[in-house]
């Protein structure tokens, strides 16, 4: 039996693409094991999915100025010294990175232990946890035709991204009943990503007496960000995080505002969901979720209000133009060319393995 070792952490978005892999995985043979950080999130995530699991250390790296930057490297370090050790001891025929710090490591140790390695990179352009990746990759798939030209050619697969099949399986009727909601009033879906979004669940909230009156809404809006106060308010439900259930949530929605992450947008476009993406700020970030949305607009998948211009009273009539003109989302979506990204990284992994 062949084994790969996946990694990939630090948020949802380097996660669930390869749990998306998972049954696919075990179809083709390959017995599986996962590398990520100490107590990161992605921990959790495998843990849960029956996937032997184990922790290195590991560091951010900045492209600003942090007290950390002195130590993170020797952080890094230390996680190359344990990837290696794994690497050794677990003998895989292949890695999946999916990317986030904690790759950079066991993508460099696969290099140093000639094992092949995989990277996917989900943003319009690698972060720099992937740039630093990429030369010990033996191919790079991606999910924008714009990253091409941003990645070596001889690497360079364009693959889109991995989708839970079950995300296309939801019971609308159970989400509903999840809820507490009826079919009176079309469902806004609110996400602000896996670890939350002050400035959403702010301008959200502040909405909420004007856009109840037209929706019933279902707020994911991030571990401890749940407004107690909120909590009897009829037709809006909150969650800190939605598991299992996102299928149904996603099957009785009608419209989604949400942020601009790879991964999530990536998900809109399979189920065909009309969405308001708000990225999050060049200034909070390197601008990769301001060029997902960039390009979602401009095949016509998606609708954008930028952070800078995000209140609740712009995000109201946001929604309600999203809700007005869903039918022609939904119609570019449907004609898109989406790819089989699952059965083409599986294909690709058989190729590589040694």
């Amino acid at each position: 039996m062949k084994k790969i070792l996946l990694t990939g952490g630090g948020t949802a978005g380097h996660v669930t693409p390869n749990i998306a892999l998972l049954p696919h995985l075990k179809e083709a043979g390959y017995e599986i094991a996962y590398v990520g950080s100490y107590q990161g999130m992605e921990k959790e995530l495998i843990e849960a999915q029956h996937i032997p699991y184990y922790g290195i250390s590991s560091g951010k790296l900045r492209r600003y100025f942090d007290p950390k930057n002195f130590s993170d490297p020797f952080k890094v370090l230390k996680g190359l010294g344990q990837a290696i050790h794994l690497i050794h001891k677990l003998k895989p025929n292949v890695i999946f990175s999916k990317g986030g710090f904690v790759s950079v490591p066991v993508v460099l140790a696969a290099k140093f232990c000639h094992v092949p390695a995989i990277i996917h990179e989900s943003d319009l352009t690698p972060g720099l946890a992937n740039k630093i990746a990429i030369p010990g990759a033996t191919k790079v798939c991606c999910n924008f035709p714009e990253t091409m030209k941003y990645l070596p050619t001889e690497k360079a697969v364009l693959t889109g991204s991995p989708i839970r099949r079950e995300l296309l399986s939801g019971d609308a009727a159970a989400g509903r009943k999840l809820c507490g909601f009826d079919e009176s009033r079309p469902v806004l879906f609110v996400i602000g990503g896996s670890s939350g979004s002050v400035v959403i669940n702010n301008a959200v909230r502040e909405a909420l007496p004007e856009l109840l009156k037209d929706f019933q809404i279902v707020h994911m809006c991030g571990k401890g960000n749940l407004e107690p106060t909120l909590a009897p308010t009829a037709g809006y439900h909150q969650f800190e995080y939605i598991g299992k259930e996102l299928r149904d949530i996603f099957a009785m929605s009608d419209v989604v505002v949400s942020r601009a992450g790879a991964n999530s947008i990536c998900e809109l476009l399979a189920l065909h969901k009309p969405n308001l993406l708000i990225p999050l700020s060049a200034a909070a970030s390197r601008g990769d979720q301001i060029l997902n949305a960039a390009s979602f607009e401009k095949q016509g998948f998606s609708a954008v209000l930028m952070e800078e211009n995000l209140s609740s009273a712009t995000l109201i009539d946001a929604v309600h133009k999203l809700y007005a003109d869903r039918e022609k989302y939904v119609l570019a979506m449907k004609n898109s060319s989406q790819m089989d990204s699952i059965d083409m990284i599986v294909k690709l992994i058989n190729e590589v393995a040694k």
